[in-house]
């Protein structure tokens, strides 16, 4: 009998508490089927002493990401504990980009780890992705203070990091999280409801605007949305699979 892991689960329950009947069969089936494996006498395979070419990329984001330690270029710098820069696969297809840092983002120097970064893993998952696979960042690195939005000076102080994150990893696609996000990348007031639904170019890469996964926790009606928005990316993604 095939075995579901936790992650699975995880997707499901998230899944039902939309209201939703259909699923993603292809990544449903692949999970569904993953094979356990077998146990074996036979030696663990010797790793090959042969280093593998170094990623551009990943070097790169350890170049930015020190430089960004440093940053004192707005009053964020004051209050914070550590520059939080993006984390995630630096050759990752799809890129989430939020706001700002949190109190455990702060604490722990990585993006979305409350439990708003929970309920993200979770939309990770519902479209058959897994978030070691993703790239996730925010437009400024420091925690504003009491959490409150971050002002535009401090988010043009912080673009040239979240520009040159983007040109390095070059995702084929973007999800922008939230409100704030929105309107810093797209330069607008336009209220969120009406940025959703299209498509935006973002360094001329296809971006898609939906809630903030904070906004789910306090407004459970917003997960619907946030879902036909996911399945949108989705399958733009895939349609890349196939051209």
């Amino acid at each position: 009998m095939a075995r579901i892991d936790r992650s699975l689960i995880d997707v499901l329950d998230y899944l039902r508490d939309l209201g939703w009947q259909d699923l993603y069969l292809p990544s449903l089936q692949a999970a569904v089927d993953q094979p356990v494996p077998a146990a074996t006498n036979e030696p663990e395979p010797v790793a090959s002493n042969v280093a593998s070419a170094p990623d551009p990329r990943t070097k790169g984001l350890e170049v930015l990401r020190a430089e960004a330690a440093g940053c004192q270029r707005c009053r964020l710098a004051e209050h914070r504990r550590q520059v939080v820069m993006g984390s995630g696969d630096p050759s990752a297809d799809l890129m989430f980009i939020g706001e700002a840092p949190g109190a455990e983002e702060d604490r722990q120097g990585v993006p979305f780890v409350g439990p708003a970064g929970a309920l993200l893993t979770k939309i990770i998952a519902a479209i058959g992705l897994s978030r070691d696979q993703v790239y996730i960042a925010n437009v400024v690195g420091c925690r504003p203070p009491n959490n409150r939005d971050p002002q535009p000076d401090e988010v043009a102080a912080c673009a040239d990091f979240l520009t040159r994150q983007i040109d390095r990893i070059r995702p084929r696609v973007i999800v922008i999280l939230g409100r704030v996000a929105a309107h810093a990348l797209l330069d607008t007031e336009a209220p969120l409801a009406s940025l959703r639904g299209r498509w935006y170019a973002l360094q001329g890469v296809p971006a898609r605007v939906t809630y903030h996964p904070a906004a789910l926790l306090y407004q459970p009606s917003y997960k619907r949305p946030t879902w036909e928005d996911m399945k949108q990316v989705r399958d733009r993604l895939h349609a890349g699979d196939h051209a």
